[in-house]
């Protein structure tokens, strides 16, 4: 329940204009954000809410507004000054350097020194372990960021703007890959920090968690401020129809489907990189089958990416060993151009840097795959490339010119590129990671529905992801993957959250003769 509490930030009239595209992607903004509370900013991609906060930080600049800090009015221009006001950001890509320890990064640019001089590695983990002890947040000092899990690293990055001093804290999208007990331990934690007199900012496409954790609610629509209410005054339907100007269903209609031949087949796949005591992938067997979705869930760091990037032909890290089939044929060691001719669709979780290139155009992008069929005597047919790309850009609802770079749009137009290129080309076997990370109720219930058409049409459908929630949304079978070794797998009938989350964390397990029965079922 939101208290009186005196108004800690002001931002008024806010605009900003991205002038390479024209986006007016803030249009005279007004946010108040009360000291000592949870204040949740909602809205679609491309509404403004990332913007208006990069603002705050000094990471973008406002064309014009003022923002106002305990009353008075404050320039803001750098990140430098947005520290010096103690207002720290943790964005929705974390920005650690993986080559360096826990304290390392915590203290990075502000190193305790000896005599003044030398960096005082010793000193920097005795303070990054009382501060982690003082607030709730404890992680190894010690411990190398790449053998963290997305929760540890989430810990690290509060810890690190906690170490510069800030007292307004801005979270974007921080529970997005976590499990269920990663978000009640995070709120907890959250809850901690204001009661020590803390205010934080969180930007969330997750309605159940602004119910559950915010005091306030600000709703942006098309860089606009549509309204602020009290959360406890709020309904979950009601903040998604302020969101989108219309009812949102908030749910995923899945018809029956009775799964077909097998379609890919997993037989003792495993993974092992020189150095690493154990196998990245540990014998992982499984059946995916036409008219199927199957769900990898697992947290990151567990095996989701390398079980990805060795089934689309793109791992670089180790040694290979046993078979994938498709379609009957070994592609084990398949080149990724051979495994879309055979007609495999990829979606990668890395829509930026994998799924799209972000310099090109968005109607370079959509003919990436296709672009071959579309060249008359060694040149590109332009008028054909046009017709092809507007058809898509309607189709899949594109908010962006065919002549806009691709790393000019929202999140949820970019993931928007790359299913109409992946979707079009009518696959047999499609591999989807991470589909709706960072997007809205809109987008998501765009991608969900294009998912569920394909498996309509017989395709056959590997998801894999950590939102627990899309994994029981979409999924027939789910299977859940724990240090490169598969724990479990479950019919999609009457699971839950915080069943498949104890699963995910290796606190449960399934024999192996369940999970191979499972498996191939």
């Amino acid at each position: 329940m939101a208290t009186a509490h005196p108004v800690l930030l002001e931002m008024v009239n806010i605009h900003k204009t991205y002038e390479g595209n024209n986006v007016h992607a803030n249009k005279g903004v007004n946010l108040s954000v009360n000291k000592g509370e949870v204040h949740a900013i909602v809205g679609e991609n491309g509404a403004g809410k990332t913007t208006l906060m990069r603002i705050l930080c000094g990471l973008e600049h406002a064309d014009e507004g003022e923002i106002r800090f305990n009353g008075e009015p404050v320039t803001i221009h750098s990140a430098h000054d947005a520290d010096r006001l103690e207002i720290g950001m943790v964005h929705q890509h974390f920005c650690l350097f993986d080559g360096f320890n826990v304290a390392d990064n915590v203290v990075l640019a502000r190193e305790p020194r000896k005599r003044g001089l030398f960096y005082d590695r010793v000193n920097a983990v005795k303070e990054v372990e009382e501060l982690g002890a003082k607030y709730n947040l404890s992680v190894n000092p010690k411990a190398s960021i790449a053998s963290l899990s997305v929760g540890e690293k989430q810990r690290v990055e509060i810890l690190r703007i906690l170490y510069r001093g800030s007292r307004l804290l801005v979270l974007d999208e921080p529970t997005a890959l976590l499990t269920e007990q990663e978000i009640k331990d995070f709120f907890v934690t959250l809850r901690h920090l204001i009661e020590l007199g803390y205010t934080i900012i969180i930007i969330t496409h997750k309605l159940d968690e602004v119910i559950d954790i915010s005091d306030r609610v600000t709703v942006m629509r098309n860089g606009e401020v549509v309204d602020c209410c009290i959360t406890s005054d709020c309904t979950k339907q009601g903040i998604a129809r302020m969101m989108v100007g219309k009812e949102v269903l908030l749910e995923v209609d899945k018809p029956e489907v009775e799964p077909g031949e097998p379609v890919l087949k997993l037989k003792k796949l495993s993974l092992t990189v020189p150095g690493f005591s154990n196998p990245l992938l540990n014998e992982i067997s499984l059946v995916i089958r036409e008219g199927e979705i199957f769900g990898m869930a697992g947290v990151a760091g567990n095996g989701l990416d390398d079980l990805e990037n060795v089934l689309t032909g793109m791992n670089s890290r180790g040694d290979v060993s046993g078979e994938v089939l498709f379609g009957g044929k070994d592609v084990t060691h398949a080149h990724p151009a051979e495994l879309r001719k055979m007609g495999m669709a990829y979606v990668p979780a890395d829509r930026l840097h994998r799924g799209t290139s972000a310099e090109l155009q968005l109607s370079d992008n959509v003919i990436l795959v296709e672009h071959h069929s579309m060249v008359r005597a060694g040149v590109l047919r332009a008028k054909g490339i046009l017709e092809f790309v507007k058809e898509r850009i309607l189709n899949y609802n594109i908010r962006g010119r065919h002549t806009t770079p691709v790393g000019h749009l929202s999140g949820g137009n970019i993931q928007r590129v790359v299913l109409s290129r992946e979707f079009s080309r009518d696959p047999n076997l499609l591999v989807i990671a991470e589909p709706t990370w960072g997007l809205d109720i809109v987008s998501s219930e765009f991608v969900y529905q294009k998912i569920v058409e394909m498996r309509s049409n017989g395709a056959a459908i590997l998801l894999i992801s950590a939102n627990l929630d899309e994994v029981l949304a979409l999924s027939d079978k789910i299977a859940v993957i724990y240090r490169g070794e598969i724990v479990g797998v479950f019919d999609n009938k009457g699971l839950d959250r915080e069943s498949l989350g104890e699963y995910m964390l290796g606190l449960k397990r399934q024999s192996v003769e369940e999970v191979l029965n499972g498996a191939e079922a």
